[in-house]
This record gives structure tokens, sequence and C-alpha cells, in this order.
């Protein structure tokens, strides 16, 4: 039987919910480690064209398939483009699905450090401890990393339980606030230590001579990644929105909050990097490296206020993380409520259960645990984890996205498209024309681009 459907109370609600599943690791964990990686200026640059020609369409565009419908993915893409279509929403549903199972474990260890970074603030930070080693330890614990993702998977499934308007709005309402609150404070000391300056130069002054080639790409694949499309998350999230609230108004404060906590989380990084003779030269080399390991040594060594500043940070990731964790486990058990016909509350224990078995296989692929932490799909990806990640990233978010834009841009009409983007609440510097060019021919040439890359061996996990 059908089940009325909940909607945002506002469009501040939705904007809030939304951007709160866009805002994750991704801002905070993987935006700063490539920034780095590929020598700041030039990258972020075209990175943020990428953002606009790219991501905000393909918003929009799976913002107003949810509308249109009123369903979750599935019934969406079958209603936007015709029956065969649901299997691309399936696609998504499932991609949903395998990323919340191994997400949870990285937002897991968000509240391990919390706790430790307590601990050193009130008690000192161990002399002589190295960051790498507590980390190593930290995640060779199985019973740690089950106990870590559990209370994560829990707190995330008690917000979905409640539903849109109860739950999920509800919670971003309180929480983004928050994270906007503790990302300002960590600000103005950043921008106050003595590495800012340069900080600020390496972030924005372009410098096209020192961007890698693969770079390119990388702005590319990132500015898709970090909305979270391809996956059905706001075609969900859209199917919850009023004909009284507008997709582009939504659509464009969701992309521009998005672009400004990644860009912001980045300064706050780089000043502490910056600030500490030689660091710039022994940041850890991966994304693990940056935000799990030198960081928190920085906080409690070299960082003024870093007693106070190093809990509010790891409180930032956890906050960014659980508003992405409630985003994923919807777009599963919406899918189930709209197609199984089950009610909220079973759907969503059903759903949170069933992934949990999976974060089960992804927490103990770092423990040693046979079979887990040796598997190897994918050439040069070992573990359980590892090869989730590598699946998820590189094959079904790009293929999905890809489709969703060939739906949105060519399978449904324009008079479809256009009565869903032009309701009279659109702001003043939306044009149809150009939203519609874009997603018929830039979108998926580059989403394409992004898969030809994958095939060729880039590896955008």
């Amino acid at each position: 039987m059908s089940q009325p459907r909940d909607h945002w109370s506002s469009n501040t609600g939705l904007v809030l919910a939304a951007t709160g599943s866009a805002i994750g690791l991704g801002n905070l964990w993987k935006f700063p480690f490539i920034t780095w990686e590929n020598n700041g200026g030039a990258f972020v640059l075209v990175y943020l064209i990428c953002i606009a020609a790219v991501g905000l369409p393909i918003m929009m565009a799976e913002l107003l398939i949810g509308r249109r419908s009123q369903k979750s993915a599935v019934g969406a893409l079958k209603e936007a483009a015709g029956p065969a279509w649901g299997l691309i929403g399936g696609w998504g549903v499932l991609a949903g699905f395998i990323l919340l199972s191994y997400y949870t474990v990285i937002a897991g260890w968000s509240l391990y450090y919390f706790a430790q970074s307590l601990g050193w603030s009130f008690g000192g930070y161990p002399a002589g401890m190295s960051a790498g080693d507590l980390f190593d330890t930290q995640v060779g614990n199985a019973g740690l990393q089950l106990m870590l993702s559990l209370g994560f998977s829990i707190g995330t499934i008690a917000v979905v339980y409640f539903g849109v308007s109860r739950g999920i709005e509800r919670i971003a309402r309180i929480f983004l606030p928050i994270l906007f609150g503790i990302l300002i404070l960590l600000l103005v000391s950043a921008l106050g230590m003595s590495g800012s300056g340069e900080a600020l130069g390496f972030i924005f002054r372009p410098n096209f001579g020192e961007l890698p080639r693969e770079g390119i790409l990388e702005a590319l694949g990132h500015s898709f990644f970090t909305l979270s499309l391809g996956m059905g998350a706001m075609i969900t999230y859209g199917s919850y929105i009023s004909r009284k609230q507008s997709i582009v108004k939504a659509a464009g404060a969701i992309v521009a909050l998005d672009t400004l906590i990644a860009l912001v989380a980045t300064i706050i990084m780089f000043s502490v990097i910056f600030s500490v003779a030689g660091m710039s030269e022994e940041v850890g080399g991966s994304t693990v490296g940056m935000l799990f390991i030198s960081l928190p040594e920085l906080f409690y060594t070299e960082v003024p206020f870093g007693v106070l500043l190093g809990p509010l940070f790891y409180v930032l990731v956890a906050l960014a993380a659980l508003t992405s964790t409630i985003s994923l486990l919807e777009v599963v058990t919406s899918y189930v409520i709209d197609e199984h016909g089950l009610t909220r509350n079973k759907a969503t224990v059903g759903a949170g259960m069933a992934i949990f078995v999976f974060t089960i296989f992804a927490a103990l692929s770092f423990t040693g645990t046979p079979f887990l932490s040796s598997l190897e799909i994918f050439e040069g990806k070992v573990g359980w984890f590892s090869n989730a990640d590598h699946f998820v990233s590189n094959w079904m978010l790009p293929t999905g996205g890809f489709f969703i834009t060939v739906a949105a841009g060519w399978m449904m009409t324009r008079s479809t498209t256009e009565s869903e983007l032009l309701d009279g609440n659109e702001p003043r510097w939306f044009h149809y024309g150009a939203w519609r060019f874009f997603i018929r021919f830039v979108a998926p040439v580059a989403v394409a681009a992004i898969i030809i890359a994958v095939i060729t061996g880039v590896d955008f996990s």
C-alpha cells in the first residue's frame, strides 16, 4: 500500500538537509588532500569551473527527477525515462548501500579521535607518542572498530527512523548551524596563524605551470563526487520537495555551501601545516595521513589553543560524516518503502541491519582477518574496504551519473524539465537554455571522460 509522502517543511530545511548530505569526508578529507597533491591554485580554479559546469547542472537534474515523480530513485527514473531505467535507479540504491557500509567505518574513526583529543586536552599529549602508530593500533583493533562502526550505525538509523521532516530535517537544522559555527571558529583561529598567508597563496594563486595533467581529471571527478551525485541521493531528497519550493534556488545554495565549506576546511588545514616548520614536507602521503596522522599531533604540539581546536575539529568531522550517512541510508530506506511497501520503521531498521553486516566486513578488513584483509579483486587494492571503495568510486557513481544526465537531458522532454525548473520561484541568474545545453552536452561528456579515465587506469577512490 502507498504511504503518504513526507516533505521538507521549507526550502531552508531542504537546503540544510541536502547540504548535509553533500558535506562529508570528501570536503574535510579528500578535497584538501587532492588540492595538496595537485599544487593548489590552478587546481582549485579548475575545480570551481567543473562545479559550475558539471556539478550544478546534474544536481538540478537529480532534484527535478525526484520532485516530478515523488518517488525514490528506482520509481523516479522509471517515470522519467521508461521502465528499463529502473535498473539505473537500482544501481544507485546498491551504490548507496555499499558506500554506506564502508563510509561508516571512517565515520567511526572521527568518534575515536574526538574521544582521544578530549583526553589530550585535559591530560596532555603523551610525550614521544607516534600519531602514525596510534592510527595503526586503533584500525587494527577488531573490537574497537566494530564498536565505533556500530555506534555510528545506530545514530544514523535513529535519525532516518523518524522520517524526513521529524528526523532528517530536524537534525540538519540543529547540526548544520553547529557545523558552520565550528568551521568559522576554526577559520578565525587558522587565519591568525603564521602560515595562513602562505596557505591562502597556495590555495588561491593560479599556478598553471604546476598543475599536473591528471589534476584536471581529478578536479572534474571530485566536482561530481563531492555533491553526492550518481547514486540517487539527490533524486531521493528531491522526491520530498513540494511544488512551493524552488529546485534552482535549492541546488544553487547546496552547491555554493558545499564548495565554500571545502575551501574553508582546506584553508584551516593548510594554515596549520604551513605554520609548522618543515611540516609542509612531512604531511602524510594519503588522505588518512593528513587528517588522522599529521593533524592530531600538530594540534597539541604546535597550534595555539590546540587543546580547544582539536576536539572541535573532530566534532566537525563527525557531524559532517553523520549528515552524509543519513542521506545514504535514506536512499536505501526510501527504495524499500516505495518498491516493497514496508513501513518506514521496518524499512529503516531492516536496511540499517543489512548494511551493517557489510560494515563488519569493511571494519575487519584492517585487522588482519583472513580473506577480508587479503581480498584483491582490483589490482593494487587489498582488503574488503579498499575494493568496495574502488568499485563504488570508480564504476558505480560515474556510470550512474552518466545515465542520470542522459535521462534528464535526452529522455525527458523539454516541456517537462522546463516546467520543473521554471516554476516562478527561480532566481534571476538561472537560464533554462544554458542548463539544458550543459545537461545534454557538457555534463554527459565530462562524466564519460571520468569513465574513460577509469578504464585507462585512473583511480578516483
